[in-house]
């Protein structure tokens, strides 16, 4: 089962915001021709100094954004794993990250060199305000 190699992946995803490397994520690669087609994880500042995150579902049609908690957000992600995405892909200033799923439903990481050589602006920002 892919559930607790995703769990290592969300634990990355939070400790990229913690160190301050987070750059983007996105989830890619879905099984077939789908409505869905993207959902992208973005963090979004807070007027208190505190942050959430906004998921960007992109349909063939339409975008429709939400803003959640970070624990949310990945809870949501979780959901749309096999359902109908395989790939989710992290972005940091230490490494990209991606994690996959199988047709035997057995998760894997792999881990690459860094596409992007700085965090996110929102990233950037939250570090100049000592937010993280």
């Amino acid at each position: 089962m892919y559930e607790p190699i995703f769990a290592l992946f969300c634990e990355r995803v939070k400790e990229s915001i913690q160190k301050g490397t987070f750059a983007k994520l996105t989830l890619a690669k879905t099984m077939g021709d789908t409505e869905l087609k993207n959902v992208y994880f973005r963090l979004v500042l807070n007027e208190d100094n505190t942050f959430s995150i906004s998921l960007t579902f992109r349909y063939k049609t339409e975008e429709i954004e939400s803003i959640h908690t970070l624990d949310q957000a990945l809870l949501v992600l979780g959901s749309h794993i096999k359902n109908p995405f395989l790939t989710a892909l992290l972005f940091t200033t230490d490494d990209d990250v991606t994690f996959k799923v199988n047709k035997k439903n057995a998760g894997s990481i792999i881990e690459q060199a860094p596409t992007f050589k700085n965090a996110s602006p929102v990233m950037l920002e939250m570090i100049e305000k000592g937010i993280v």
